[in-house]
């Protein structure tokens, strides 16, 4: 019995011998053929880094270390600006008085002065020449220079701009030219990432990285029609015009505004805005072609249903838009509405704030005959508005 006991022992130790060997050198062995389960690791996930929205499982990592493939398409389309302004010189018509004579007579004390108005961004978006930038970086400029990521510099010439989206179209007579790529189909998701080109502070151009904060954005009271692209990658003075894109490096939009608090000198707080690329392309578009943008106008000014308000007019929830004035002889007031009137609905849809209400009748043409339905002393009541044609902002100069 005892030798049996030992041999059973021996044989027990040399088997556990053979497992930590075994365990030690092929791990997976042990687990695959003697424990009958597959090699366990962390979970992991793969990362798509655009156009997803919920992570893959699976057994591998995608780990994204550079974005150097988008950001060398887009950098050469990307431009800075730089705009100048004379200013007259006070003392360039002052009679000669003797007794100012050593003051007055100083050189160039009676030149006019050229002085920087503004410093920005902006994007080539035609091989041709074209570029988009911000209209606040060119507006009343005497001059504007344009250098290019190649260090070649450029006159711009100024062709036309859109206050109302603050879009403005410039050109240069260059060769050699590379249009930003974009993608109509490129999908826009909160959570993509995105990269920021443009000349912040005037340091030079400059990428930053973020994500889509949001999409859809008004009501912030920038432009008169809103619809931005919110994000956190860093936007600072001087990137007004740039280029936002995605992964691919398509352009997205273009970087227009930032959040500041009043009376804060901060630059960057992780709250910038963007127009989207396909609407600041097809007002280009009619830029080049006719030197402007014409939207339909309603001539009338409007304010939102408040809580106090719907009280005040008896109205059982806050919906539509109050009319607060309207312009003498323009489309709305043609059409018999009056201040006070509520619009509820516009080609039936209905009106949900002001912002939507701009932005739908900004998409549409002067003549367009628009059946509106507006409460009256609690009657609805059918109109239809003939769209009249936006004055036109004009602009302090365009001499270059």
């Amino acid at each position: 019995m005892q030798r049996i006991w030992s041999i059973f022992s021996q044989t027990v130790a040399i088997i556990l011998a053979i497992i930590f060997i075994l365990a030690t050198l092929r791990p997976a062995w042990v687990n695959t053929f003697l424990l009958n389960t597959p090699l366990s690791t962390k979970p992991t996930a793969t990362v798509k880094i655009q156009n997803t929205t919920e992570a893959t499982p699976s057994m591998t990592t995608t780990i994204v270390t550079s974005y150097a493939d988008a950001v060398k398409l887009a950098v050469p389309s990307v431009v800075n600006i730089y705009s100048t302004k004379k200013i007259a010189s006070p003392f360039k018509n002052l009679p000669d008085i003797p007794s100012l004579r050593p003051f007055l007579n100083t050189p160039n004390s009676r030149e006019d002065i050229t002085r920087p108005t503004d410093l920005g961004s902006g994007v080539i978006a035609t091989p041709d020449g074209y570029i988009l930038t911000n209209y606040h970086v060119v507006e009343a400029a005497d001059s504007i220079e344009v250098a290019l990521h190649d260090s070649r510099k450029f006159s711009g010439q100024f062709i036309g701009a859109d206050p109302d989206t603050d879009l403005a179209v410039i050109k240069i007579e260059a060769n050699n030219l590379t249009p930003i790529p974009y993608n109509a189909n490129a999908k826009l998701n909160v959570g993509d990432v995105v990269l920021a080109i443009g000349n912040p502070f005037g340091v030079g151009q400059t990428t930053t990285m973020g994500i889509i904060s949001a999409l859809g954005r008004s009501g912030l009271g920038i432009n008169t029609y809103e619809n931005f692209i919110q994000t956190d990658a860093a936007i600072n003075p001087g990137n007004s015009g740039g280029a936002l894109i995605n992964v691919n490096g398509d352009l997205i939009g273009i970087n227009t505004a930032i959040y500041a608090e009043k009376d804060s000198s901060s630059g960057a707080l992780g709250i910038g805005f963007a127009t989207p690329a396909d609407t600041a392309l097809k007002i280009m578009q009619e830029i080049i072609q006719t030197g402007r943008v014409t939207r339909g106008w309603l001539g009338l000014e409007l304010q939102e249903v408040t809580a106090d308000l719907a009280k005040a007019f008896n109205l059982k929830e806050t919906k539509g838009v109050i009319i607060a004035s309207l312009v003498p002889n323009g489309p709305a007031a043609n059409a018999k509405l009056a201040v006070g009137d509520i619009v509820t609905e516009l080609d039936g849809k209905p009106v949900t704030s002001v912002n939507q209400m701009m932005n739908e009748i900004g998409l549409l043409k002067p003549g367009t005959e628009l059946k509106a339905t507006i409460l009256r002393a609690n009657k609805s009541i059918p109109v239809v508005i003939v769209l009249g044609t936006k004055p036109e902002k004009k602009r302090l100069s365009t001499k270059h």
